[in-house]
């Protein structure tokens, strides 16, 4: 699984949104593999010294650079890619922001905020104080083919053929399927994480540069509709360790439920272990996991959010 890859494609061959018109920047045969090098989420706009003033000035016209497109020959609209990831190689700094009008609760917290993690690139656990520590788990947030609609579309919203799905457990080892939608299926991948919660709740992960390795199949006449994926073993061991604080929302409104779920933990941080809210919801964002609990019992619905107690011990 770790052998090293035929192409490589540097973070200077990226792109913004999704459109069918871009040129390649490499063309394969089905079954090679490929050294991504990847970008920041905000495309270079926040460093190392960046502050809560830069968060301000983001473009986000230029969020979410994904490296591509990639050509695979053979691939016809109809078929599906089969991507499986190979291995990561961080970086080892990475940021966390609260980007003012984004995120699950964006009207409660209307100011801009920024996290640095300076972390492991072995990816030993990073700091967050007062005293949390975020086990480390790499993925792309952004894998994705163009679409067949013309044009060009926002990177910011996930759609059928893949694209910003932020789906934390595609890890290493995880082999993913995606839709065809036009000819050479054009493949980019970009937005990697060192962590994240199920629900990204603040917007945002830990955002980080990191390069990635992956082989690109084809599957042909896979016809499906949506993405899929498969995984090699279990996807929350990282943090099952010292189990989990659970809150709820309960209501006949999923988001509503989410909302109340989220804004619940946020409390009980604060109050157990004096995190300023801020802070508590871009932690939240980064280790946290919403679930849907209850669905069927009419007319209230059941979302959890597990909180897991590794990071806080």
């Amino acid at each position: 699984m770790h052998s090293h890859p035929k192409h490589t494609i540097h973070r200077d061959h990226f792109h913004h949104g999704w459109n069918n018109a871009f040129p390649p920047v490499l063309k394969i045969a089905p079954g090679e593999t490929i050294h991504f090098e990847t970008k920041d989420a905000s495309s270079g706009q926040l460093s190392k010294t960046s502050t809560a003033g830069d968060v301000t000035k983001l473009d986000l016209g230029r969020v979410n650079p994904v490296t591509g497109p990639v050509f695979i020959d053979g691939a016809k609209p109809g078929d599906a890619v089969k991507v499986t990831v190979l291995n990561f190689k961080p970086s080892g700094w990475g940021w966390t922001a609260n980007i003012p009008g984004f995120g699950l609760l964006a009207d409660q917290f209307p100011d801009a905020k920024i996290h640095h993690w300076n972390y492991d690139p072995g990816l030993t656990p990073a700091m967050y104080g007062p005293g949390g520590r975020v086990p480390l788990r790499p993925f792309p947030g952004t894998i994705g083919l163009a679409p067949a609609a013309p044009g060009l579309h926002s990177i910011v919203p996930p759609r059928n053929v893949g694209g910003n799905m932020d789906v934390r457990d595609i890890v290493e080892g995880v082999e993913l399927y995606l839709p065809v939608e036009v000819d050479g299926a054009l493949f980019s991948v970009g937005d990697t994480h060192a962590a994240q919660g199920d629900g990204e709740v603040c917007g945002t992960a830990i955002e980080s540069p990191i390069d990635v390795a992956l082989k690109l199949e084809l599957v042909k006449g896979a016809n499906l509709k949506m993405p899929r994926y498969t995984t090699p073993g279990p996807i929350t061991d990282h943090f099952d360790k010292k189990g989990y604080e659970v809150t709820t929302g309960i209501g006949p409104d999923l988001m509503t439920g989410a909302r109340t779920a989220v804004s619940e933990m946020i409390d009980l941080l604060g109050r157990r272990y004096g995190y300023s809210a801020i802070d508590a919801y871009m932690l939240c964002s980064v280790c946290a996991d919403l679930r849907i609990s209850s669905i069927v019992d009419v007319p209230n619905w059941v979302v959890s959010f597990y909180f897991p107690r590794i990071v806080l011990e």
